[in-house]
């Protein structure tokens, strides 16, 4: 698993695709960050936040959608389903590659509580609590991204089956307004948007870490049965 997440991750810094996300998100978060200058400290950190969580949804899209497809396409999948490697590590490399380069990303982030860490005195509890929620609804994208990569071998399709999905994902919550009693509860017991907005407010509960990371987990699972079923079938 190890080699597989060392070469996925050395592939994307080898080609322009990680300096150009990186090089955009940090443009993006720049916009941001100007527009949320005029706002109180608190309420800064906190739109700010919410506003890396949106544009996330762009960042994961491109960032996994050559996961597993890319390997399809240049046919170096049947050298990873007839190795001795498990299909667990296999896609769990995968994964980490990904994360990897999404923490890459975040640290690059930090310059921007920094500096309104030097400009004045924000809550520093709440800057955590809002970056670990960050980190884990990454995860949580990063995990779908790489199942939806694993459905095709089409690049393209892979990106819009990822984008669809977490938009899907981000608007549960919304659709729990159309329902009432146990419905309405159920889509909110469900949401990870509202998860995340609760480390956002500085609220940490470990059901919620759980929760997301459970989240990821049932995707990585997902990700596994498709490709075990291709190995099978593959003889």
């Amino acid at each position: 698993m190890r080699a597989i997440i060392k070469r996925d991750f050395k592939a994307y810094f080898n080609s322009p695709i990680a300096y150009v996300l990186i090089g955009l998100y940090m443009l993006l978060l720049g916009l941001f960050f100007n527009n949320f200058l005029g706002l109180g400290i608190s309420d800064f950190m906190s739109e700010f936040v919410v506003s890396m969580g949106s544009t996330l949804i762009i960042i994961v899209t491109i960032l996994t959608m050559r996961t597993l497809a890319e390997d399809k396409k240049n046919g170096t999948e049947v050298l990873l389903l007839t190795s001795p490697v498990r299909v667990t590590e296999i896609v769990l490399g995968k994964f980490f590659a990904c994360f990897c380069v999404f923490l890459v990303m975040t640290a690059a982030t930090l310059i921007f509580p920094l500096i309104v860490i030097i400009a004045g005195k924000p809550d520093i509890m709440l800057i955590i609590c809002s970056y670990l929620g960050y980190i884990l609804i990454g995860a949580v994208y990063i995990s779908l991204g790489v199942f939806a990569s694993s459905l095709t071998e089409n690049q393209i399709i892979a990106s819009i089956i990822t984008l669809v999905s977490i938009f899907i994902i981000q608007n549960i919550g919304y659709l729990a307004s159309f329902f009432s009693g146990f419905l309405n509860k159920a889509f909110l017991w469900i949401s990870v948007l509202s998860r995340y907005l609760d480390f956002i407010r500085g609220i940490v509960d470990l059901t919620s870490i759980v929760f997301m990371l459970s989240y990821a987990a049932v995707f990585i699972i997902l990700t596994v049965r498709v490709i075990e079923r291709k190995r099978w079938s593959q003889g």
